[in-house]
This record gives structure tokens, C-alpha cells and sequence, in this order.
């Protein structure tokens, strides 16, 4: 108890949180088979395992508490399960949002640039234009 205790009273690093992003699963793995592996760390708020194609091997750990999230962390990181690796991170919300915005934004130029025609090399759109001097080989 004086350890648990103890443990409790250091500053955590601002990436630490309580919802764990999990990589590198076997895509047979079972919602039970998880809270097997993560359960003995603390006491688990929920498991969200990805079954569409794009997320499959991966999945979100959400513990009760910050500090349960953070020993199941540095635990499981590199764990063996079925002859694959845990990759074990913290889950952040702004990277993950300003990706999917990047990719939004980039869909978004695909469909000016066909609906303009416009796009291709931007060297050889200048020369047309005459903007340019043609390189000499």
C-alpha cells in the first residue's frame, strides 16, 4: 500500500493518460482475451478492438485510473502475444485529429484540382504558361 501510495504522488509526463492505443495484435484476438492481458493492471473502464479492415491488429484500453493506464504501459510495451509484439502507446487526441484533418484538406484539393483540370507537374504547367524558360539537356 505504501508503494501504491508513493507511486501516486510523482508529476506524470503530460502525454500519460488513461486511454492506451494498442498496436500489433493478432487479428484473432478476443475482447476476453484482452481484458485477460490488461485486467491485471487495474480495473478497466473499456476495450474497443478495430474489426474493419483498416483497424484491425489494434485496439483502445481504456483503465479506470490514470496511474493503472501508465504501469500497463510500461509493462505490455513489447509483450509477447502469439508470436507478435505489443506496441503499447498513450493515445493522443490531437495528432490523431490533425491527421484526419490533413487528410480531409487533401481530399478537398483532389476534388478542386479535378474539377478545374488543373494539377500534374507544376514545373511543366509554369512553362506552358511562359512563365519559364524549357531546361536544356
Amino acid at each position: 500500500m505504501a508503494m501504491a501510495a508513493r507511486g501516486r504522488n510523482t508529476k506524470l509526463p503530460p502525454e500519460v493518460n488513461r486511454i492506451l492505443f494498442v498496436k500489433n495484435l493478432p487479428y484473432k484476438i478476443t475482447a476476453e482475451e484482452m481484458y485477460d492481458i490488461f485486467g491485471k493492471f487495474g480495473a478497466i473502464h473499456q476495450i474497443r478492438v478495430g474489426n474493419t479492415s483498416e483497424t484491425r491488429g489494434t485496439a483502445f484500453v481504456i483503465y479506470e485510473d490514470i496511474f493503472d493506464a501508465k504501469n500497463a504501459c510500461e509493462h505490455l510495451s513489447g509483450f509477447n502475444v502469439s508470436n507478435r509484439y505489443l506496441v503499447v502507446l498513450y493515445y493522443q487526441a490531437t495528432k490523431a485529429y490533425r491527421r484526419m484533418d490533413t487528410e480531409k484538406a487533401r481530399d478537398r484539393l483532389e476534388d478542386v484540382k479535378e474539377r478545374y483540370g488543373i494539377g500534374g507537374d507544376l514545373e511543366k504547367e509554369k512553362e506552358k504558361m511562359g512563365l519559364t524558360t524549357p531546361r536544356r539537356n
